[in-house]
């Protein structure tokens, strides 16, 4: 029973976000401060998401072929290469990097 509090909890806490958004002045999202804030808030996050599952098994921080991966998606990223070039350049090294045992 106590999923399926959790559950509703959920629900009623994302609906109220969603409400709370919808009751903001049309004045206030339209100063230059919140959209750059906008602007880069996805960037931010993605980036957390990504280092987040990069760099953590379970609780504890590691290092291992996902992290090298990375590391060739940035070079490739620097290079300014095309987005499928860059997530294949990220593929192949960290398969490259499983299959050595590091």
């Amino acid at each position: 029973m106590n999923v399926w509090i959790a559950i509703g909890l959920t629900a009623a806490g994302c609906y109220l976000v969603k409400l709370i958004g919808l009751l903001v002045p049309a004045g206030a999202l339209e100063r230059p401060l919140v959209q750059r804030l906008a602007a880069l808030l996805p960037v931010a996050l993605l980036a957390a998401l990504t280092a987040q599952q990069t760099f953590s098994d379970g609780g504890s921080l590691v290092l291992d072929a996902r992290a090298a991966g990375l590391a060739a998606a940035g070079v490739a990223l620097v290079l300014r290469a095309p987005f499928l070039v860059v997530v294949g350049a990220a593929v192949v090294v960290t398969a490259g990097v499983r299959a050595l045992g590091w």
